[in-house]
């Protein structure tokens, strides 16, 4: 019995970690007024579950993620908004080119898909890179893309994992992504990301 209660606690004392560490990002998104508190938030969020990663458990999380909204507030911002910024153009271009009948204008809306897709591979690995490497601002964009591409059966399992567990949180209980959706997806792509992080290092030596 004993060994269940231990069990019982160590699954409690995580469940309270992510949940606590999700409100956090939720909270300082909106500190941010949105716009400028998300990507920052998100940052923070993976600064923590990178530790979380890499075995040290008994940190704490308020503090890890406060130094990190601070430290990158500026830099993520500015990443983020190329991201974001890209990917509106992007949406923009295809909802015209697909009003167009020409078989050109179809083909041109796939490309811009083709190139959605990328992007979302970006924003796939950008978040986790950032929280592991000190890097030029415009290097993180490059390394999430070379990652993503170089394991694409990481990229799809990652993408196909969030996907799958947010349809059956909305499914069944969709309170679970307030309280757990943020962090404990960040903590599967940290994971899957940090697999990788030993070539990675290679190619900067």
């Amino acid at each position: 019995m004993s060994g269940f209660v231990e069990g019982y606690y160590r699954f409690a004392v995580w469940v309270t970690r992510f949940a606590c560490l999700n409100l956090l990002w939720i909270a300082f998104t909106l500190l941010g007024l949105g716009l400028f508190g998300l990507f920052p938030a998100t940052a923070a969020m993976f600064a923590v579950v990178r530790k979380w990663v890499n075995g040290e458990k008994d940190i704490s999380v308020f503090n890890v993620f406060w130094k990190s909204y601070k430290k990158e507030f500026l830099r993520i911002n500015v990443l983020g908004y190329i991201l974001a910024g890209a990917g509106y153009l992007m949406t923009m271009e295809f909802q015209i080119l697909r009003t167009q009948e020409h078989i050109a204008y179809t083909v041109a809306s796939f490309a811009v898909v083709g190139l959605f897709l990328l992007l979302s591979v970006i924003a796939l690995f950008l978040f986790p890179i950032f929280a592991h490497f000190q890097l030029r601002t415009l290097d993180y964009i490059k390394w999430a893309l070379l990652i993503g591409i170089g394991h694409p059966l990481l990229t799809v399992f990652l993408l196909g994992i969030i996907i799958a567990l947010t349809y059956l949180s909305f499914m069944t209980i969709p309170a679970l992504l307030f309280f757990f959706g943020g962090s404990v997806f960040a903590y599967i792509i940290m994971w899957g990301v940090h697999l990788t992080f030993s070539k990675m290092e290679e190619g900067l030596a």
